[in-house]
């Protein structure tokens, strides 16, 4: 466990990583029915961010709360699935097969995870040669979420896992949420590009998804023991406002021994300050989504 990582789990009302006051966010109420789900992208065109960590620990922390959560493996190099203990290159049948061939049906693609309500469409390298073969489909920026929408009224929520690009395939992914997840390490280089990725979210927003918006920025690998990681954590405060989750993600080994157990943290080590930081991160994903749905009952879920 790093130094310092007691400061995620502040008391509410007092000040936590992000230089704010803390809120208490509740356990969320047990749902009555299941779907539609819920699309979000998590999505960070900067590579090694913790995008496939936390859509496996956030996806298991929400399966904990009774929801039914997909996770869409996303990116070719299939890391999502190895780290869900998959082997990517003994499927038969992956998202890949789902985008380019007609007739095969999603059920068929769907695996079930050790998580209980937890599913995955699981990816490997075939998935690379999609966004060549998309180029001059009709509605090629669609192919993805047609391919999702027999699935939504099994699950409250689905996760995508995107590859570290803004290329076709991440477009195809934004073009079917409902929100972005943005993880972003507290480095000073992982902060270069994110104006970028929030520009693609914003022209995919004009242009194609007019009720995709920013569920937030997810400070990741952080280590209060750093002046550094301190200092980059209050410009993304400074910079983003309240998009930026309160819950924080301390950088530990316990993350990649999980992987290699290809479990997530919430099963492999789940008194652990990570697998606690994810269940954080769930209530409080939850209580925006809530929010929003409030806000805006049409767009909002």
């Amino acid at each position: 466990m790093v130094a310092g990582a007691h400061l995620i789990h502040a008391e509410p009302g007092s000040i936590g990583p992000t230089g704010r006051p803390v809120p208490a966010f509740a356990d969320p109420e047990p749902l009555l029915q299941h779907g539609p789900a819920r699309i979000v992208a998590v999505c960070n065109q900067k590579g090694g961010v913790g995008k496939t960590t936390t859509t496996i620990n956030l996806g298991a922390a929400l399966a904990e709360n009774g929801r039914r959560v997909l996770l869409v493996d996303f990116d070719p190099q299939g890391a999502l699935s190895v780290g869900l203990g998959i082997q990517p290159h003994e499927l038969e049948y992956t998202i890949y097969n789902l985008l380019m061939e007609r007739g095969l049906r999603a059920s068929d693609v769907v695996f079930k995870t050790t998580v209980h309500g937890m599913d995955l469409l699981p990816s490997n390298i075939d998935l690379s040669g999609a966004e060549v073969q998309l180029v001059h489909e009709v509605g090629r920026e669609f192919v993805l979420g047609g391919v999702l929408e027999p699935l939504l009224p099994e699950y409250d929520v689905v996760l995508i896992d995107c590859q570290p690009s803004l290329g076709l395939l991440t477009v195809n992914a934004l073009a079917c949420a409902a929100g972005v997840l943005v993880p972003l390490e507290c480095e000073y280089f992982a902060m270069r590009g994110v104006a970028l990725l929030l520009e693609t979210i914003d022209k995919v927003s004009s242009r194609l998804n007019p009720r995709l918006g920013i569920d937030g920025l997810l400070a990741t690998m952080y280590d209060s023991r750093t002046l550094h990681s301190r200092e980059v954590l209050a410009e993304v405060v400074k910079g983003f406002g309240d998009k930026v989750f309160h819950t924080v993600i301390n950088r530990t080994v316990r993350f990649p021994d999980a992987t290699v157990a290809g479990e997530p943290i919430t099963s492999f080590d789940p008194s652990s300050t990570g697998a606690s930081s994810y269940r954080e991160l769930a209530r409080e994903v939850l209580e925006r989504w809530r929010l929003a749905e409030r806000a805006d009952p049409v767009h909002g879920g």
